[in-house]
């Protein structure tokens, strides 16, 4: 299921980032009473009433603003609005309505997206008659809250369950391989979808961000049926906006959601940015299989394979088990090694190890390396099965969970990897008291 995704817009220093963590529980972004602090967007998954969605922090909107900073900002704003399914319009109670709430009043409106007006900062209940003054702004009733104090906050979630849609299910048959393809602007996925499709089905340009619409493609290979989940859509040539966004991950979190195999896509010139960091450790998050694809290969002078893998498994350290494809897109070089090999990592997905031969493995494992100990007490493996496949999920039955050390959970990690493969999926490990369901 793809998570529905809220933005929260406002100018600045109307409390958004505070009510980010305060949806969060735990401190997320950075709080400052200095105008301007917020300036990329933060992501957290928040759970309400059985269901989750998204909440994208963003910087504060200055319309008409010179500065190159303030422009950027600019762009990240309307960047998350035009991914969003519903925007939070948070604007300050005490100040009351200034002219520039009207401003990003218009440019609400012409996104044609769903919209709450939220009066924030209303730590007294002096403070409550002011709200009436947004009725001028013509957004609806305005809803109330204390972000700092947690006032409202229970209101506020509960209309926002109400006013999103209901996520719908990627429309694939059970056993179709889907793959999506992932990475910051400019790494040349448009063009890679191009060169999967054996055909122009995506715009391929040098600006970064051209294309803003995610697309799902179909087709038979060699009697598998794919379906590739592309987080850059067609658009037609002269419709491109001129202040394109310079960072975008929202469209590849709605494509990770839905995907059995991610591709994330780098760039040889650049490799590894934050941004690359940001959507690796989304994927890591989510459990999904990945292929890391080094694009532009060709343009890489001076940087050999063994050089470029070095510092990806530096900096992915937890991406270990994911494989690296060396690649041109625009040569077509590479690209026919892709596909087969997400299809052979979905079967690793997919593998059930009988539950006969996982208990044989766990007394090999205790046997080769002794389970860690606390005091007079030591860790005792009782028992494994595994519950889920896609992704592959073990349950080990244990005497106490508190003995389970993470180096001994990543010894059993690595030895079931060695002894039953997993190449390019993560692998889920639980530990339960016996007993315990």
């Amino acid at each position: 299921m793809t998570r529905p995704i809220v933005a929260i817009v406002g100018r600045q220093n109307v409390g958004k980032s505070t009510l980010l963590n305060r949806l969060a529980g735990k401190q997320l972004s950075i709080v400052s009473d200095i105008p301007g602090t917020t300036r990329d967007r933060v992501t957290v998954n928040i759970p309400w009433q059985d269901k989750e969605f998204m909440v994208v922090d963003t910087g504060g909107l200055e319309l008409g603003a010179t500065s190159d900073m303030a422009q950027a900002v600019n762009r990240q704003v309307i960047t998350a609005m035009e991914g969003a399914d519903l925007i939070i319009f948070l604007v300050d109670i005490k100040d009351g309505v200034i002219p520039s709430d009207y401003e990003i009043t218009e440019l609400l409106r012409n996104s044609k997206k769903p919209v709450l007006l939220v009066a924030n900062k209303a730590d007294n209940d002096k403070l409550l008659p002011n709200a009436a003054d947004f009725y001028q702004l013509g957004l609806g009733d305005p809803l109330v809250i204390s972000a700092y104090h947690g006032l409202g906050i229970s209101d506020l979630l509960d209309k926002v369950i109400s006013v999103l849609p209901q996520a719908p299910a990627a429309e694939a048959s059970p056993d179709m391989l889907k793959i999506a393809i992932a990475g910051r602007p400019n790494t040349g996925k448009s063009m890679l979808l191009n060169a999967l499709l054996g055909e122009e089905r995506a715009i391929v340009s040098d600006i970064p961000g051209t294309t803003r619409d995610a697309i799902d493609t179909t087709l038979d290979f060699m009697g598998q049926s794919v379906l590739i989940i592309d987080t850059a859509g067609v658009r037609r040539r002269g419709r491109i906006d001129r202040g394109v966004e310079q960072y975008s991950v929202l469209r590849s979190f709605r494509a990770i959601d839905r995907a059995d195999v991610v591709l994330l896509v780098l760039d040889a010139t650049e490799l590894i940015a934050a941004q690359d960091m940001h959507i690796a450790g989304y994927v890591q998050q989510e459990a999904k299989g990945i292929i890391i694809i080094v694009n532009k290969w060709d343009l890489a002078m001076d940087l050999t394979t063994a050089e470029c893998e070095k510092q990806i498994r530096g900096k992915m350290k937890f991406l270990s088990y994911a494989p690296i494809l060396h690649i041109s897109a625009q040569l077509k070089q590479g690209t026919d090694r892709i596909i087969p090999l997400a299809g052979r990592i979905h079967k690793e997905r997919c593998k059930r190890i009988p539950t006969g031969e996982l208990n044989s493995f766990i007394q090999r494992a205790a046997a080769s390396h002794a389970p860690p100990r606390s005091g007079t007490r030591q860790l005792s493996l009782y028992y494994a099965t595994q519950a889920e496949t896609n992704p592959p999920t073990f349950v080990f039955f244990v005497n106490d969970t508190r003995l389970v050390h993470f180096t001994y959970k990543r010894f059993l990690e690595n030895n079931l990897r060695d002894a039953f493969g997993f190449d390019g999926t993560p692998i889920q490990l639980v530990f339960k008291a016996r007993g315990e369901q």
